[in-house]
């Protein structure tokens, strides 16, 4: 099995398990967007006390593994609004 083929095997299983292997930071990213329905980079930063860079790197990591959804956020177009998408029966 190749590099590509593997990661694409990753990316399919989709839910917690992709989010299981990802950096500390996309998984501390994930449990917020959980307990917090939809938030901005900065609200983001802010609750995990994270860098707004490296928020933006674990945003970047989980929208690869397609378990976050953004939007621009309607009181603000030049934010994005972050969602996790991911089934809670898993």
């Amino acid at each position: 099995m190749s590099a590509s083929e593997s990661a694409g095997t990753d990316a399919d299983a989709g839910g917690w398990d992709a989010v299981r292997e990802l950096p500390p930071s996309a998984k501390l990213v994930a449990k917020t967007l959980e307990y917090n329905d939809t938030l901005t980079q900065s609200q983001l930063a802010e609750e995990t006390l994270l860098p707004p860079r490296t928020v933006r790197y674990g945003l970047n990591r989980l929208e690869e593994v397609d378990v976050v959804e953004s939007r621009f956020s309607f009181s603000d177009a030049r934010k994005r609004i972050y969602t996790l998408t991911i089934d809670e029966s898993r």
